[in-house]
């Protein structure tokens, strides 16, 4: 293209992809005029000039308004701080079509009633702030009428949703799941009867003890070195897994210690008897039960809202680690 030559309208046009009409348009808006218009009125235009033309289209195509793009063009908005402006707009409207998605896939899904569409229409569109108070106003009343230990209630607090700033269609209908299943009465009354039953039947007044918690919490450290061992590919009879292996078993033997007793003596039989234990496992691990109470959908929702995936265990490495501990045996009973 010849800078110096001055094109016509039409030539404009097939040069830009605009209409001959869009082009004389944008010169009547003032947003890009002829370079010059000879005495006949007919429309010239430079490289320059169609070059402008070429990113009005562009930009009109993200949607910007003519004043925007007159700001850009006259050099009171770099294309970088529009593109900014824009970038916010589309995400603010790709958020509300998620919303509108996950809504209607629910409709679509439960055979709502017009009450129902209202509601997941609300919840939806709910602020961190009210997700939060939901959330809150449920733990409240599943921990009224009794005395949960308070690092149990603890606990149970901490596993909330926490929905993205983008989240996917899917985590919206958890979200709207969730929702309507902890602001329904008797799902709150059903995930109280099953947590009070937990702690205060069969082993649940022991596990939930202050000392037992405890040393469930210290297993926690022993637990991530185990998984960055098999991350790394350290060999399950190696220095290090023996040492892994050893401070796993006295976690283990000590759980049941009192001030009497030493607890469970470390053998190689329990040993063995632990890795057995770690296989079995990974057997549940691979092919876990499907949620059975209100209190397990309530956490495979939360984990599908924050769009999280727990690692998995390697309870095989242990095993092997155990096993290898075991052999030849070198442990001394407590």
């Amino acid at each position: 293209m010849n800078t110096n030559e001055l094109y016509a309208i039409g030539d404009v046009a097939r040069r830009t992809g605009l209409s001959v009409s869009a082009v004389r348009y944008y010169a009547d808006a003032g947003v890009v005029t002829p370079t010059v218009s000879t005495p006949a009125g007919h429309r010239l235009y430079d490289v320059s000039a169609i070059a402008r033309l070429e990113l009005v289209r562009t930009l009109r195509e993200l949607d910007a308004s003519l004043d925007d793009v007159r700001r850009v063009l006259g050099g009171e908005a770099t294309l970088s701080e529009l593109a900014a402006t824009h970038l916010a707009l589309l995400e603010g409207q790709e958020a509300r079509l998620r919303s509108r998605r996950a809504v209607l896939s629910a409709i679509v899904r439960q055979n709502s009633t017009a009450e129902q569409v209202t509601l997941m229409h609300k919840l939806a569109g709910m602020s961190d702030e009210e997700r939060d108070r939901l959330i809150d106003e449920f733990w409240a009343e599943v921990s009224t009428g009794w005395e949960p230990p308070e690092r149990m209630l603890a606990w149970w607090r901490a596993a909330r949703p926490e929905l993205p700033d983008h989240p996917t269609a899917a985590q919206l209908g958890a979200w709207i799941e969730l929702a309507e299943l902890v602001g329904d009465a008797e799902t709150r009354k059903a995930v109280r009867h099953e947590l009070h039953e937990a702690c205060t039947t069969g082993a649940g007044p022991l596990m939930t003890t202050s000392p037992m918690l405890d040393r469930l919490e210290a297993a926690q450290p022993i637990g991530q070195e185990v998984m960055d061992a098999a991350a790394e590919g350290v060999p399950p009879d190696a220095p290090r897994a023996r040492d892994i292996a050893d401070r796993w078993m006295r976690w283990l033997t000590g759980i049941f210690a009192t001030p009497h007793s030493p607890g469970i003596p470390d053998t190689r039989e329990f040993r063995l008897q632990a890795a057995d234990h770690m296989l079995r496992g990974a057997e549940w691990d691979r092919t876990p039960p499907e949620p059975q109470g209100p209190y397990d959908r309530y956490m495979a929702l939360v984990t599908e809202v924050n769009g999280t995936t727990e690692e998995r265990f390697p309870f095989e490495w242990l095993a092997s680690a155990l096993r290898a501990s075991a052999h030849p045996l070198k442990l001394n009973p407590t």
